[in-house]
């Protein structure tokens, strides 16, 4: 087995996006007059900077909201104690004023239509966002889950007082105001809110009897309710999705007090990802159209939609595919990034957008050439992104890294890259980023296509597209590597099980093992959907798709990256594939991070696992 040195691990001293600014949210006004928005520096409205703090101190400040009368703007930071938010509002020119002195973990503050409260998810006592993604406490002692709920908190503007409106029981992931100001909508689900997501229901809360009436029990996942003008309808996502806040799927509206569940955009060839009401009968949303951004309204009643903006670049509202909208959906701010272009906001009337914020300006790119990349794959059309290193010489052969975005309900899409591509893309490397079935942006039968099936289907199309990437570019087809994490570290685990095509493979978080898997993770109500049944039930369907059923036929060198305390893929499953490769003499290499959760945090072992990506494909690639 080959070790990767030290030495060389110093040649990949990389820390690409020191310099660039991130933006967390952006909000534009509901008369359509304003823009503000949160990025690393604080909050700003019209370019201004509102926060509560001076700038040069170290804050922590998200989540914006505006008041209906556009004349406040509510948001969260913890300039009062470091690590803890409150709830603060500020008129823009004036000094923001703190509204709340909770202690836990707020989020999703949002006003009442009639502008006396505000409402916010709160989970009292913690200390950070449950799910999956973070570190688990360690497993020692007797084991007991320990389930804290996320509940909807209204606080009174004029007096700062606060009341807690949902059950101690239930735990709330969304949530949307009536139009009246009496009633939530929320997603909702009773237990552990890591876990039972994949099993919530759409529900009604009375705010003022504190009382919950059930709407609707969706046969998939459901996110983003949200009231029509009249009150008396709720519209939603349902698709099937993988990962709560990673959303895509089908428009569908019910009644608010509950009936049949009607879909406005059945076999759609798109992924629905969010929206708003813009007229009493008319809804604005976002999708992902092959890889696309777009902008489109549709009928309530249903019908074609009216595409009002489509491109291949990344909008967002900060958390998907997405804009903020004024109230009659004329205008609206995005979070507008690509490639080759590093994040800034856009504002004006939908899809004629002024650039708004200059962060980035002195920002530049590794990326050269970006193509995207449509084939054929049995009946499906996958697609995807080609992105060439900056000043490649088409006349030489390249190497090439696949890499296979998360989820596996997910995308990747044209936006700004992770510090693991530009480290790639300055090594010389190009880098493919296939869209196979199971992913977004293709509608609804491309995204459940992989169910009963991982590791087969989507496979051959990632292994198409491949063969579509090497007959348009100048690449190296025996210098071609496969890396990923999570649903992407488990196909290349499973890649290296199948095929010799990949010289070099990287599982980041991967999934060795499906069967010894599934009582393992914090979250197994997941794969239910996925494959049909339970482990206990139907053991074969789990196995099939292992890739430690057929671990005798790897020859690819692997290395495996995880997390010490990973809920979600928990480390034993690299253990299992690292334990096997160096029994069968196969490269190996593992590397576990201490005190990490599924979304590493810490930036050394950020920079670390650059540095890793990077040697392990220069030894055997280059």
């Amino acid at each position: 087995m080959r070790r990767l040195l030290p030495a060389l691990l110093l040649l990949y001293v990389i820390n690409a996006h020191a310099e660039v600014i991130g933006f967390e949210s952006v909000a534009m006004s509901p008369d359509g007059k304003s823009v503000a928005w949160a990025d690393d520096r604080g909050i700003f409205v019209d370019a201004k900077r509102v926060s509560a703090a001076p700038e040069k101190k170290q804050l922590d400040e998200r989540e914006l909201a505006w008041s209906p009368d556009s004349k406040r703007i509510a948001f969260l930071s913890d300039a009062a104690k470091a690590g803890q938010r409150q709830l603060y509002i500020v008129t823009p020119g004036r000094i923001p004023k703190k509204l709340t002195e909770l202690h836990g973990y707020l989020s999703t503050p949002s006003w009442s239509p009639d502008g006396n409260s505000i409402a916010l998810l709160f989970t009292e006592s913690a200390e950070h966002a449950a799910g999956p993604l973070v570190a688990r406490s360690r497993t020692v002692g007797q084991i007991e889950e320990h389930i804290e709920e996320q509940r909807v908190a209204i606080v009174d503007v004029a007096t700062g007082k606060v009341r807690i409106v949902t059950p101690a029981d239930l735990y709330i992931y969304e949530y949307d105001w009536s139009p009246d100001s009496k009633q939530l909508a929320v997603v909702s689900a009773p237990g552990s809110g890591n876990n039972n997501w994949w099993i919530a229901t759409l529900q009604r809360v009375d705010v003022a009897a504190e009382t919950i009436t059930p709407v609707y029990k969706p046969a998939l996942q459901i996110a983003s309710p949200r009231w029509s003008p009249d009150g008396k309808r709720i519209a939603f996502i349902e698709g099937l999705m993988s990962d709560q806040g990673v959303t895509g799927g089908d428009l569908f509206i019910i009644g608010a007090d509950g009936g049949p569940a009607r879909n406005i955009t059945p076999s759609a060839p798109f992924s629905v990802t969010s929206f708003q009401w813009s007229g009493a009968d008319d809804i604005t949303f976002c999708a992902n159209m092959a890889g696309d951004s777009a902008i489109a309204i549709v009928p309530a009643g249903g019908g074609d939609p009216e595409i009002v903006f489509r491109a291949a670049e990344y909008l967002s509202n900060g958390d998907t595919i997405g804009a903020s909208f004024s109230r009659d959906g004329s205008q609206s701010a995005v979070i507008r990034t690509s490639f080759a272009q590093p994040a800034e906001v856009w504002a004006g009337k939908n899809g004629q957008w002024t650039q708004v914020s200059h962060a980035n300006a002195t920002v530049t790119s590794p990326a050269g050439e970006v193509k995207k990349i449509e084939w054929s794959s049995d009946q499906f059309h996958p697609y995807g992104w080609l992105v060439a290193p900056m000043g490649a010489d088409a006349s030489k052969k390249h190497p090439l890294v696949v890499w296979v975005h998360g989820g596996p309900a997910s995308q990747s899409l044209n936006r700004w890259l992770r510090d693991e591509a530009i480290a790639l893309l300055k090594h010389g490397y190009f880098i493919f980023f296939p869209n196979p079935r199971g992913s977004f942006g293709a509608g609804e039968a491309f995204t459940r296509a992989n169910v009963k099936d991982f590791g087969y289907g989507d496979l051959r199309d990632i292994l198409s597209g491949v063969d579509e990437v090497v007959k348009s570019a100048p690449i190296d087809e025996h210098r071609i590597g496969i890396w990923g994490w999570s649903y992407g570290g488990y196909m290349s685990m499973f890649a290296v099980t199948q095929t010799n095509r990949f010289a070099a493979a990287v599982a980041g978080a991967g999934i060795a093992n499906w069967q010894s898997y599934y009582g393992q993770n914090d979250i197994d109500r997941w794969m239910i959907p996925y494959f049909g049944a339970s482990v206990y039930d139907d053991p074969a369907v789990y196995a099939k798709s292992s890739p430690i059923t057929f671990i005798k036929q790897v020859k690819t060198p692997t290395l495996m990256l995880t997390g010490e305390r990973d809920s979600e893929v928990p480390a034993p499953q690299s253990f299992e594939f690292w334990h096997a490769l160096k029994t069968l003499g196969v490269p190996t290499q593992l590397v576990v991070y201490a005190d990490e959760g599924h979304r590493v945090m810490k930036a050394e072992h950020k920079t670390d696992i650059e540095k890793r990506v990077v040697g392990w494909f220069d030894e055997y690639m280059k």
